[in-house]
């Protein structure tokens, strides 16, 4: 039994360990739901639920046929699969989970549009417009230019 009960306890610590090491990284659970990587990795890299609080979300699926200026509209019913999916795992959807940092900076009701307008994106993002030029990056949506491994979730430079 007391066997038993080192085993359990060295592995709680490992669990615990990682669950530290996540909550201080630049990690969010990337897309994996099939059509919503299709659908919107045709335009742009699939962005993380968690990015975004659900209504932000639902607003935006609501309006795909005036995307940031672009016509991404989608039949109804597929609209609907990924708008589903991306509030289940918005930051504030009930299996999301946002960084804190970033989701810290959105007002309680408040439904932001671009992930790049966030105050914490700003402020992590300041960098001269010769950067934000550079035909690498073209824009500051462009998250792969510099994060390498940002459609696996990870945000660390």
């Amino acid at each position: 039994m007391t066997r038993l009960v080192a085993v359990a306890l060295a592995i709680l610590l490992q669990v615990m360990a990682v669950m530290d090491a996540l909550a201080g990284s630049k990690y969010l659970p990337p897309v994996t739901d099939a059509l919503t990587r299709k659908a919107c990795g045709e335009c742009h890299m699939p962005f993380p639920p968690g990015f975004l609080p659900g209504r932000s979300w639902s607003a935006l699926m609501g309006g795909l046929d005036d995307h940031f200026g672009e016509d991404a509209a989608l039949p109804p019913e597929q609209a609907a699969q990924i708008e589903a999916y991306l509030v289940q795992n918005a930051s504030n959807g009930p299996n999301g989970r946002g960084l804190r940092d970033f989701m810290r900076w959105v007002a309680p009701a408040g439904t932001p549009q671009r992930i790049t307008e966030n105050p914490a994106f700003l402020r992590e993002h300041d960098f001269p417009d010769r950067v934000w030029r550079d035909p690498k990056v073209v824009t500051k949506s462009n998250c792969l230019a510099c994060h390498p491994r940002a459609d696996q979730g990870w945000f660390d430079d």
